[in-house]
Parts: structure tokens; sequence; C-alpha cells
């Protein structure tokens, strides 16, 4: 039997296997969690003016330490139209344009205003451009705002709307069809009979999927039956750019993806991987669709589509980083050595002085839903790594955000 593909070399295997999907334009009220196809300039300055920070009065610097004589208003939308000349003071409030010939603003807790002429009550400001947003500080026109393959945040939407973008080149949405093998399944929902199970893993992955801005279809259920299969496979591929086996993926006799994969025309690519929970893990080619046959224990699945099928969506969506984050948190007990394959153990970070530690659950059942439900990180345990004592930093990789 074959070496097991180590995660790396398997993650840039399946990786390979597709391009970043065709380019489309969407409204930015339509872009979030998108990956950018192409660079995202912007069209205006931000902010188009220099404007005030703070409510006071624009005023020279030169003429500190006053009086000055109050000529006029400055309001956000409603610009002072003259100059300000020497000795001179324009009210104006926060994000209202600074008159030309102001080069600070006079707090106004700092200032006092008596019959039209303004005295000085504190400190003032201590040189030409206090408290004013210079224009073009946030963006200058024409600045790269983000380049290709960069996740559309919120943020980052709002960025793009300040510098005059309504839309923006994004990838198109990945197709994921998920199809679920196994006689003992029966749809969610459904009291299953002697000797069957209800089918969790094709909600569970299709949540997930959908969390990285898939278009998910589920295809249902097939038994056991290598020919079903094969024709469920050969139905789908033209219509998905990834296609999820789930369950049926090992060495049992009643584990059929591999033989119904070529017996649709498809091509495997690597197959078992050394990564614990996870290891009958395959992938590869039918028709026009990348495929990857994810094992059918629930914790397996789930632990597999977050290194696998996750980096593949993001990939043809474009992203720059398609492959998971690591982070580092510090052991909350001893930890024995690691065996020969990557473990990634369910466990919940706690926060003690301001910084993470990880708690692995006691329980590892590849099985058992409940542990993954109450946890909010994998610990990851690098192949034959040494024991490690309480405290000793590890790598973690967060399941969602707190």
């Amino acid at each position: 039997m074959s070496a097991l593909l180590p995660l790396e070399e398997a993650q840039a295997r399946l990786i390979a296997q597709a391009s970043p999907l065709a380019e489309e334009r969407v409204p930015l009220t339509a872009a979030s969690g998108r990956y950018l196809a192409r660079p995202a300039c912007a069209r205006l300055a931000v902010p188009p003016a220099d404007v005030s920070a703070m409510d006071g009065w624009a005023v020279r610097v030169a003429d500190l330490p006053g009086p000055w004589r109050t000529v006029g208003l400055s309001a956000a939308g409603r610009p002072w139209p003259g100059r300000l000349g020497p000795g001179e003071a324009v009210r104006i409030f926060t994000g209202a344009a600074v008159p030309p010939g102001a080069d600070a603003v006079l707090l106004q807790e700092e200032a006092v205003e008596e019959a039209g002429l303004v005295r000085l009550a504190g400190p003032g400001p201590d040189r030409p451009g206090r408290h004013i947003r210079r224009a073009g500080q946030d963006a200058a026109s024409g600045a790269a705002l983000a380049p290709a393959g960069a996740r559309l945040t919120p943020a980052r939407i709002g960025l793009l709307a300040a510098a005059g973008l309504d839309a923006v080149c994004v990838r198109r949405r990945p197709r994921v069809a998920l199809l679920a093998t196994g006689s003992e399944l029966v749809p969610p929902g459904t009291v299953p009979g002697p000797g069957q199970i209800v089918s969790a893993n094709g909600v569970m992955l299709a949540a997930l999927a959908a969390s990285e801005g898939a278009n998910v279809r589920d295809l249902g259920i097939v038994p056991d039956d290598a020919a079903a299969i094969a024709r469920a496979l050969a139905a789908s591929a033209e219509e998905a750019d990834v296609l999820v086996t789930i369950g049926g993926a090992s060495v049992g006799a009643h584990d059929l993806v591999r033989p119904a994969v070529c017996a649709a025309g498809g091509e495997i690519a690597f197959w078992r991987i050394a990564v614990r929970p996870g290891k009958p893990l395959l992938a590869g080619r039918l028709g026009g669709a990348v495929l990857l046959g994810l094992p059918g224990n629930p914790v397996s699945s789930f632990v597999c589509a977050l290194l696998f099928l996750l980096p593949l969506v993001r990939h043809l969506a474009g992203a720059d980083e398609p492959l998971p984050r690591l982070e580092s948190a510090r052991a909350a007990v001893p930890l024995p050595a690691g065996g020969p394959r990557r473990d990634f153990q369910r466990a919940r970070l706690e926060w003690r002085a301001g910084e993470p530690w990880v708690v692995p659950a006691r329980v590892q059942d590849s099985a058992m839903l409940s542990v993954l439900a109450g946890a909010d990180a994998l610990l990851v345990r690098p192949e034959h790594a040494p024991p490690a004592a309480a405290g000793t930093p590890v790598p973690v990789l967060r399941l969602w955000a707190a």
C-alpha cells in the first residue's frame, strides 16, 4: 500500500487541479466575502479636501495667541466660501472643509467667543495642521486600495465606497455539489430504522462551504452501489466546480467511491493522507469538476473540509492566500508525543492574562459531533512531535470567531 501523503503536498496537489474561476463585476452591496480579481484603485481622494477633525475655529497658527475676529462658519456640506486672512477665524465643525488660508483648528474647549472675537483659553494648536484631516490622507486619488486576491471585508468595502467605487471585479462563486454515500443513511428529520443513522455531514459541509461564499447543491444520499454512485457522479460533474463525496473512500468492502469514480470516467490524483482524523481522503477530477472524497466519520469529514475543501473554494474564488492560518497558544496541559500523522485535536481556547491557552478535549473520537460542537479551535500536533510540557507554545487552528 502506498505511503500516506503529507498534508502540505496533498493541499498543493489539490489546488493545482484547478484555476481561479472567471471574472464578473458585482456591486459593492453584493461583494462581501468575495475576492478581488483585479486591484481596486481609488477614484476619489479620501477625504476629498482638508477637513476639520474637531469642533472649534479654523485659524492661522502664525496669529497665536490671538484674539481672532470671527468672519464666517463652515459646516459639513456647507463650506465657508472665502479665504481666511490675518487675525481672522471661521467657526468650524467636525467634517467641515477647512477654508483656504487656515492651517489649524483651535478647539472650542480652548477658546471663548465674545462679541465676535475669539480669545485663547487654553494652549491652542501647537503646529500647522493640528486637528486637520488632510485631503487624501486616507487614500489618494488613483492609489491602490486592495490587491487582486484580497478578501472584501466590510471595512474594505467601506474604504472602496468612500473612494468612489460602486462595483468591483471578483471571481465567480464556486459551485460545490455534495453527494453522501451509504445505505445506512437517512435524511435529517427522518426517524432512522434498524441499522440506520441520520446523515448530518451533508448539511454540516454545506454550511461550511456556504460560509466561504460557495453556491452549494446537495445531491442527497446514494446507497452503497458502485454503479449508482458512478451514475450520480457523472450526472453532476459538469454542473459543479467541486464535486464532494462523503463516505465510502476507505478500504472496506462497502467503500465504493474510488471504483465509482473510475467507472464514471474520472481520475484519482491521490488517496490517503498523513492526517488524523481524515486519512482516507481522496482527490482527482471528473469532467469539469475537481473531485474531493471526504471520510464518512463526521469529525474526520469536518477536519478534512477545513484543510482541503475550504482552501479549494478560496482558490477558485480568487484568494491570494487560500490555506488556513495557524496561530500560537500555550498548552494548558502536558501533551504526549505525536504519532506518524499530523493530529488535529478538538480543543477550546482560554484567555489568561491576555494570552491564549489551549485545552484539548478529553475525548477525541472522530464520530462525536458533540465534542466538535463544543470546540472553538483545533490543537495541531505535528508528526512525531516530542512531548510538550504545560505552558509550551503550540500551533492551533481557530474554528470560528469568538
